[in-house]
């Protein structure tokens, strides 16, 4: 296995996603021992987005961004997906500050968007939920996601990885003669390979190229 899929229902909220995303990474962790990390933090499913479907709040979300700091690896944090363009920005800026160990003030600084995009939550950095959407997240389907994938990293027997090896210096690099290279006689098997190509009595070109130049 060299991916893993956590498939998860509607309505999840903080807990239950803290939960099962801290013991499933811990685990992938320590099995697959990256070098580096890429984190994904797409903001769809933040509570009141338009088209995700979760119950996260900020710092539910931002949580899950903490926990994989601790692991000390390199670690590249891109933005994703998010389609309430307000809780987007509050998502992200809210996470820079996690990833910067600095703590943030709830009111947001007036700026030229401040009364256009933020109104929506009183003006605050927070997640205001415009309706709740029920939790299908069971606790016994959470424990068999997490059962199913446990088992699934327990079959690798060790962390893949691929050798790394120096890069010889330019001076330990053949050289090639372009002209030996491009030499047409080699390239078509010599002249017995220039004997067997046949030319038709109706071809309108004489190269290879269509009428088109190309």
């Amino acid at each position: 296995y060299y991916s893993v899929n956590v498939p998860l229902c509607d309505g999840m909220d903080d807990n239950g996603f803290r939960a099962i995303f801290k013991s499933v990474m811990q685990k992938v962790m320590d099995v697959y021992q990256p070098g580096a990390v890429v984190l994904q933090c797409g903001a769809d499913s933040l509570a009141a987005d338009r088209l995700g479907c979760f119950n996260l709040s900020l710092d539910g979300h931002a949580d899950c961004v903490k926990f994989m700091k601790r692991f000390n690896v390199p670690l590249l944090v891109t933005g994703g997906g998010g389609y309430t363009k307000s809780n987007v920005a509050r998502c992200w800026t809210y996470e820079t500050a996690a990833l910067l160990d600095r703590t943030l003030k709830e009111d947001i600084p007036q700026h030229d968007f401040y009364y256009e995009y933020y109104s929506d939550a009183d003006y605050k950095l927070k997640v205001v939920p415009t309706f709740t959407i029920e939790n299908l997240n069971t606790k016994t389907y959470l424990q068999n996601v997490k059962q199913q994938v446990m088992e699934n990293l327990r079959a690798l027997e060790h962390a893949p990885g691929v050798a790394m090896h120096e890069v010889p210096p330019d001076s330990l690099i053949p050289e090639f003669d372009e002209d030996e290279l491009l030499n047409v006689d080699e390239r078509y098997g010599g002249q017995a390979g220039k004997d067997k190509e046949v030319t038709r009595d109706d071809e309108f070109y004489d190269s290879d190229g269509d009428h088109d130049g190309d």
